[in-house]
C-alpha cells in the first residue's frame, strides 16, 4: 500500500479550530483525510476514531444510521479534551460504495436488514479494510490509542496492524424510530457493543 500525504489546511468547526490533512491511496486512487485537534505528538494513549464515510448520514443527516451523531460526537469529546485526531475513511456502506448502499437502502425497505441486504448484494456484511489507518496515524506518529467506538472488530484489525488500543471509548448516541432495527443489528450480528 502505497499512501501519499498531500497538504494540511485549516478547519474552523463549531466545536473549534481542527487541521484537515489529506491523503492519497496510490494503489485506488481513493482519497482520505485526518482530523487533528491541537498537539496529537503524545506518548500518552490519544483520543482517537476511525470514521467510515457516510455520505447520507454525515451530511445529508440521514435518521437510518448513527454515522453523522457519532462523527459530531467525536469531534466534540476531542475538542473538549484539547487534543486528539479522526481518520475519516472513504469506504461507503461498510465497504460497498455509495450506489450499492443505495440499492441496499433499497433492499432495507422490503424487509432485509442492513446484514442481509448487503449480503444479497454479493457483499460481505462489513468489508471494510483498516490498513489504511497505518500510514495514517504513522504520519501522526502516534502508535497508542484511546479508540472511540463500539466496534470490535476495528479495535481487532488496529491491533493486528501494531496499534497498542489502550482504552475502548464507546460513542453511543440516541436512538430513533428509523435506526432502532439498524442498532439493534450492529449489535446481535456484527458484535458492536450494547450501551
Amino acid at each position: 500500500m502505497t499512501v501519499k500525504f498531500v497538504a494540511s489546511a485549516a478547519l474552523p468547526t463549531e466545536w473549534g479550530q481542527f487541521t484537515i490533512h489529506g491523503f492519497e491511496d496510490s494503489d485506488n486512487g481513493k482519497e482520505h483525510v485526518a482530523l487533528s485537534f491541537g498537539d496529537v505528538t503524545t506518548d500518552k494513549p490519544l483520543l482517537c476514531r476511525v470514521h467510515s464515510e457516510c455520505l447520507t448520514g454525515d451530511c445529508l443527516f440521514s435518521l437510518r444510521c448513527d454515522c453523522g451523531p457519532q462523527l459530531q460526537t467525536a469531534m466534540e469529546r476531542i475538542a473538549k479534551e484539547g487534543a486528539g485526531l479522526i481518520l475519516y475513511l472513504r469506504q461507503e456502506g461498510r465497504g460497498i460504495g455509495l450506489l450499492n448502499k443505495i440499492r441496499a437502502y433499497s433492499l432495507q425497505d422490503s424487509g432485509a436488514d442492513t446484514v442481509e441486504a448487503n449480503v444479497k448484494l454479493g457483499f460481505e456484511p462489513d468489508g471494510r479494510d483498516y490498513e489504511i489507518c497505518k500510514p495514517m496515524f504513522d504520519h501522526f506518529n502516534v502508535g497508542k490509542l484511546r479508540l472511540m467506538t463500539n466496534n470490535p472488530r476495528k479495535v481487532d484489525a488496529l491491533q493486528s496492524l501494531g496499534f497498542a488500543v489502550e482504552q475502548i471509548v464507546p460513542i453511543h448516541t440516541e436512538s430513533n424510530p428509523h435506526n432502532e432495527s439498524y442498532l439493534a443489528v450492529k449489535i446481535d450480528k456484527l458484535g458492536h457493543l450494547r450501551k
